[in-house]
């Protein structure tokens, strides 16, 4: 495994980490209590999060240039029937990957102006106007993208699955062996 190629995927468990924190703070700041300290907070750990995955998948691109260079320049790819669905699976996931932080952008600065901040250190610029009159279209989009966008991302991992039980299985014999024997 070539260094780009680890690169890469270091970056894809970096953001399946910030999706799967974006998910389920998504899913759970928008049952607190209205207007609360803590519900402000997680709004603010959940714009975060999605400003940061917008930098990661760039450089996730970044990364992902480099290997198809490196692989594809040496030799074509088979273009079969499970290369071509699994490159449309992917492409889709990557349009999810934008779209959904696009679409939380959408909502956030159709609310209220210049306000995705940035792990409370700063704001994220504007990218869309304010406009009251779509801030229901707005969230309806992210809501229904990001859900989407989560049932490719299971799409991915029963895709995936020989890798997945892999993981499983390092994982367990890591604790296994973190674990102290029994007598």
């Amino acid at each position: 495994m070539n260094s780009a190629f680890k690169q890469l995927w270091s970056i894809h468990w970096w953001m399946a980490g910030c999706y799967l924190l974006l998910f389920v703070g998504g899913f759970g700041m928008v049952r607190m209590p209205e207007d609360t300290v803590l519900q402000d907070n997680a709004y603010t750990l959940h714009k975060s999060f999605g400003a940061l995955t917008m930098a990661l998948l760039t450089w996730r691109i970044f990364w992902l240039q480099r290997v198809w260079w490196r692989k594809y320049t040496r030799r074509l790819p088979k273009f079969n029937g499970e290369w071509i669905r699994t490159f449309f699976l992917h492409a889709a996931i990557y349009v999810f990957m934008l779209a959904v932080p696009l679409s939380g952008f959408f909502l956030s600065n159709s609310y209220q102006s210049g306000n995705v901040p940035f792990f409370w250190v700063t704001t994220v610029p504007d990218l869309f106007p304010q406009n009251a009159a779509v801030v229901d279209l707005a969230r309806n989009l992210h809501f229904w993208i990001a859900y989407t966008f989560l049932a490719f991302i299971v799409l991915h991992t029963i895709d995936q699955r020989k890798y997945v039980r892999s993981l499983w299985r390092r994982a367990d014999q890591t604790v296994k062996r973190a674990l102290p024997k029994q007598s």
